[in-house]
């Protein structure tokens, strides 16, 4: 396997292994536009419950073809993570170069039902750390809903910390509306 080209501003390179629990091994791969059908049978196997708190409805082609034009451009970084051919799980980094949040990267990540409680979250959130440090930015930040007691429990333990509750801000595919936990990670400790 080749190894793939970082994108500018960081020079971590992928594919890498990762081992976790139980000695399970990982391929961690960036996401390109060869991807777009695993990520689509990926998004459209989780659990209802998990597609109606996805940012965006990653289930659609279309929405997936956005994704990939965000990568292309440079502001999103997606690492992909597998099982053999099997798409266990992604986490991305989002970022802003011309906005006053330049500092600030979002992370977002979600795992495989089946891959679930062996620290793949947490391994993938880590990796961005690393991205997300060689890029020079200060601080990341993750949402979720309130009502999502796993995403905040592995950004907890990433050390992650809650910063803001904006109630009724998140509306699902079904129409509820939800508050959003705004979490946050000051990158500056996480140098020393």
């Amino acid at each position: 396997m080749t190894t793939e080209t970082p994108t500018a501003g960081y020079s971590r390179t992928y594919p890498r292994e990762a081992r976790l629990k139980g000695d399970r091994t990982f391929h961690l791969r960036l996401m390109d536009k060869t991807m777009r059908d695993a990520v689509l049978a990926f998004a459209r196997a989780l659990p209802k419950g998990d597609i109606l708190f996805l940012r965006m409805d990653v289930t659609e082609p279309r929405n997936v073809d956005i994704w990939l034009q965000n990568i292309a451009a440079g502001r999103t970084i997606t690492l992909t993570a597998w099982d053999g051919e099997t798409l266990a799980g992604y986490a991305s980094l989002h970022t802003n170069d011309v906005l006053w949040t330049r500092h600030v990267g979002e992370i977002r990540t979600i795992v495989g039902q089946d891959y679930r409680g062996i620290g793949l979250g947490a391994r993938l959130v880590e990796e961005m750390f690393e991205v997300a440090k060689q890029l020079g930015l200060r601080k990341i930040t993750a949402q979720m809903t309130s009502d999502q007691p796993g995403a905040r429990g592995t950004f907890e333990r990433a050390g992650f910390r809650p910063e803001a509750l904006l109630t009724d801000h998140v509306i699902d595919s079904e129409g509820r509306t939800h508050d959003m936990l705004i979490m946050s990670y000051d990158i500056d400790g996480f140098n020393d």
